[in-house]
């Protein structure tokens, strides 16, 4: 039964891939006109959004381990 909640869970997880693809891209797409440009730019913002999501994660786990 666990199991079975914890992997329904996880695949949740899954469906930040391709929203965070998908900002990163439009992100990238509305400060340049050129493909190197806008790839290079949805990378770097790929990165920040992941890094803020896992900060955030972080200290959430934290406060939730500490009560």
């Amino acid at each position: 039964m666990f199991e079975l909640l914890a992997a329904a869970v996880h695949n949740r997880l899954w469906y930040a891939i391709p929203l965070i693809v998908a900002v990163s891209l439009v992100y990238g797409a509305t400060r340049h006109e050129l493909m190197g440009p806008i790839l290079n730019n949805a990378l770097r913002a790929a990165v920040w959004i992941v890094s803020f999501m896992s900060i955030i994660f972080g200290i959430l786990y934290v406060i939730s381990w500490a009560i």
